[in-house]
Parts: structure tokens; C-alpha cells; sequence
């Protein structure tokens, strides 16, 4: 059974960062394309990043050149890091592999 556990999430500023991880259990991170999600209350949940298996990554064009996510296949986890946040970028953030989604971290810019 497959199983994705978000966490990182928070309050951060404007302009600040944040790093959100994905611990998998059940598949391998180092042989799956795992990607990140997220998601505004009333509005469908959008594309953010994905990491393939051999390694190729793939960027929204609204994140693209702030976020970066990788992987960690000594510690099964994929990581989404987030770098010059805008308001914009609240939302809740899911993990996803192929069907299975985790529970979702919350993210919050404000000031």
C-alpha cells in the first residue's frame, strides 16, 4: 500500500522560503515520478512540479525559477523547496504518486 506524509508547511512572509517534504512509503521515490500539487479552497487542484524517474523535472510556469523539488532515495522523500514566496502561493500543497495523494500541508504567505 502506497503512502505519501507531507510535511513543511507553515506561515512564511512574503519573499521567504519554505521546504516541503514528502515521505514515501510502499513505492520508491528514486524509480517513480512523484510530483506536487496544490490546491485554493474553491478552485481546482493545479499542477506545481514533478520529478520523473529518471530524475527529468518539470515546473507551472508560475513557480518556475522559484521552486525546485528533488529527491532523496536514501530517505524515500521528495521535496518541493520554495523560494521567493508570493501571496499567491497559498494554498494547500499534495503529494502525489501516479492514484495516491497525501493528506496535504498547508502554506500561507502573509504579511
Amino acid at each position: 500500500q502506497v503512502q505519501l506524509v507531507e510535511s513543511g508547511g507553515g506561515l512564511v512572509q512574503p519573499g521567504g522560503s519554505l521546504r516541503l517534504s514528502c515521505a514515501a512509503s510502499g513505492i520508491f521515490v528514486s524509480i517513480n515520478a512523484m510530483g506536487w500539487y496544490r490546491q485554493v479552497p474553491g478552485k481546482q487542484r493545479e499542477f506545481v512540479a514533478v520529478i520523473t524517474s529518471v530524475g527529468s523535472t518539470n515546473y507551472a510556469a508560475s513557480v518556475k525559477g522559484r521552486f525546485t523539488i528533488s529527491r532523496d532515495s536514501a530517505k524515500n522523500t521528495v521535496y518541493l523547496q520554495m523560494n521567493s514566496l508570493k501571496l499567491e502561493d497559498t494554498a494547500v500543497y499534495y503529494c502525489n504518486n501516479k492514484a495516491t495523494w497525501g493528506q496535504g500541508t498547508q502554506v500561507t504567505v502573509s504579511s
